[in-house]
């Protein structure tokens, strides 16, 4: 064979296999989601099963929400070991139901940056979103000490609140998650110390008030009453709430400063699940087993499962009076 082509044939081969790999790869687009891609997400409904047994669907992402998750896979695709495209790409995939893909792509990460509390930070928040508690509480403890001796930082969020004003912190964030999950796990020592924590590096009034509605509902679940009632020092009339109006409207109400009737609704029924479970909670402890059954019943037949409150009232119920009735 001439050595031409010998050189001929030895470019084709080259350049056949260098197509055949760029076909491998997938091409970022930052077009717009068309609304056929959005029904075909949206038709495609993920389907979770609760510890109650309970077959919960996963909410159809919006258009804005899909858009927002392929701007992350784009930034993803353009550079896979950047630290803030892996988060972003974990916490959009997670925006749009897929939680067990989120989870994997913060592992990947970890793989990456081992010692990167906000990677422990979001897997942990998408544990419990799954349910799977102890391994939420395993990342948010290596968080607190990834964080020890580190300046804290402000959280950007990925659903902007009305006034665009990011009102969280990494580490008030990484405490208040793992105060979350010891809660659910009826380990309440330990969730107030988390809490305790995570109110005191809150820096805004948003933060007083989570915080505080935890600690209060711990000490009375715990029976301390004087002490949860300590805990409502911090509240007052006047405080500058931009997310957590609920939160602050039970603390109020735990502190006698507001009526229940002022939690309600036209209807008669509390609004949102937050209050929902806060009045239950207050039932609960206070001796009205019978009611806060019902109002944890009436939170499980909603549809906002991922949501912190409906979450606590299936912990609750599962322990309370699921495995009760299952007992008898």
């Amino acid at each position: 064979m001439k050595l031409q082509n010998i050189i001929f044939l030895f470019s084709l081969i080259t350049l056949i296999s260098f197509s055949c790999q760029n076909e491998k790869k997938p091409a970022a687009t930052t077009e717009a989601i068309s609304e056929e891609k959005v029904k075909k997400t949206q038709s495609t409904n993920q389907v979770f099963t609760s510890p109650l047994g309970k077959k919960l669907t996963v909410a159809p992402p919006s258009k804005k929400m899909l858009e927002l998750f392929e701007k992350a896979k784009n930034d993803f695709y353009k550079n896979s070991k950047d630290l803030e495209n892996i988060i972003w790409l974990g916490r959009r995939t997670a925006y749009v139901g897929k939680y067990e893909e989120a989870i994997k792509v913060y592992s990947d990460g970890l793989k990456l940056f081992p010692n990167e509390p906000r990677l422990y930070r979001h897997r942990g928040h998408r544990y419990i979103s799954i349910r799977k508690f102890d391994e939420a509480i395993v990342d948010f403890e290596k968080a607190t000490q990834f964080i020890k001796g580190k300046e804290n930082q402000i959280e950007q969020d990925g659903l902007p609140n009305k006034l665009n004003i990011p009102i969280s912190t990494l580490h008030g964030n990484i405490w208040y998650h793992l105060g979350l999950a010891y809660y659910l796990k009826r380990d309440f020592e330990k969730a107030f110390s988390a809490y305790q924590n995570c109110r005191n590096v809150g820096s805004n009034d948003d933060n007083i008030v989570s915080s505080t509605h935890w600690l209060f509902m711990i000490q009375s679940r715990l029976g301390n009453h004087e002490l949860a009632k300590e805990q409502l020092k911090p509240i007052r009339d006047g405080m500058n709430i931009i997310e957590n109006e609920s939160y602050y409207q039970l603390c109020k109400f735990y502190k006698k400063m507001i009526p229940m009737k002022d939690m309600m609704q036209a209807d008669g029924t509390p609004a949102g699940n937050a209050v929902q479970y806060g009045l239950a909670n207050w039932h609960f402890y206070n001796g009205d087993g019978e009611q806060a059954k019902l109002d944890l019943e009436k939170i499980l037949e909603g549809k906002a499962w991922i949501s912190f409150g409906y979450i606590a009232a299936e912990a609750d119920y599962l322990k309370s009076f699921f495995e009760e009735k299952k007992e008898k």
